[in-house]
């Protein structure tokens, strides 16, 4: 969650100077030349056939939709909004893991989750004159974070935690190339200060989505998911630190909200 919030912070700075479409393509092709190079190094084999599996095809459309989105939000709102909507993904995971894959979730923990989804209606003000409607963004974010999270927890037990990174982020190269050709942004040329900043970008979201994605196959979805609420304290600050936000009070309230429906969630068993 530390080595995302870095991330999201980095891809914030370019966007500014550098269309969409050419940071996810840049993005995109920079984590998969290092997922292909650390499975060519461990001689692992890519199978067509789980490749092209219902699961794989499915955490491809939700990849392209979570990534592409949450760009889209973070470079129009403030990071630490941003932040605080992606942290509904685990209890959209959790609901998920109950429905699809029969995991037990006992009265209160869905109770839990509506609060949780509660917090998030509150942070965003649908009915209010403060709404924005680019906060939605950051919610088909959130949408697209968690069906790719449940969709990697069925995906073949035989494809690796690489090979997985690998197809994702051929997907997000692909998503960005889609992009810039319907928005017709073209290319930018880059400054050094640009490159440092799109390579820290991939190396932290290498090692971020290696991390998870290694947590999400190997561990209780219920169970692993809240940790990510950590993501809070190390996007929050950033957003303070590098782009001088605030948190208004009814990101607050709806922060807490959030908070306490995971952590509660965490702390039961079923």
């Amino acid at each position: 969650m530390a080595f995302f919030a870095v991330e999201d912070t980095l891809i914030k700075f370019v966007t500014s100077s550098v269309p969409i479409g050419q940071i996810l393509m840049m993005f995109g092709l920079g984590g998969a030349s290092i997922f292909f190079l650390i499975a060519l190094y461990n001689n692992e084999k890519i199978t067509l056939g789980d490749m092209l599996s219902l699961p794989m095809y499915i955490r491809v459309i939700f990849e392209i939709i979570g990534r592409l989105f949450y760009v889209l939000a973070i470079s129009l709102i403030p990071l630490s909004t941003a932040t605080v909507i992606i942290q509904a993904t685990p209890i959209v995971v959790v609901a998920g893991a109950a429905i699809i894959f029969g995991e037990k979730v006992g009265w209160r923990r869905w109770t839990a989750i509506l609060l949780g989804l509660f917090g998030v209606v509150v942070i965003i003000q649908p009915a209010t004159e403060s709404f924005s409607f680019l906060s939605i963004l950051a919610l088909i974010g959130m949408i697209g974070f968690a069906g790719r999270d449940l969709a990697s927890r069925a995906a073949p037990a035989n494809l690796s935690v690489f090979i997985l990174g690998l197809h994702g982020f051929i997907a997000l190269a692909f998503s960005g190339l889609i992009y810039s050709l319907w928005d017709n942004s073209g290319l930018v040329m880059l400054d050094i200060k640009i490159i440092s900043f799109m390579f820290g970008a991939v190396i932290f979201g290498v090692a971020a989505y290696t991390c998870l994605m290694k947590a999400m196959r190997t561990g209780e979805v219920s169970a692993v998911t809240p940790f990510r609420y950590t993501r809070l304290i190390f996007g929050v600050t950033l957003g303070i630190i590098f782009f001088n936000e605030t948190l208004n009070y009814s990101t607050i309230l709806g922060t807490t909200f959030i908070v306490i429906s995971g952590l509660f969630i965490l702390s039961r068993n079923k």
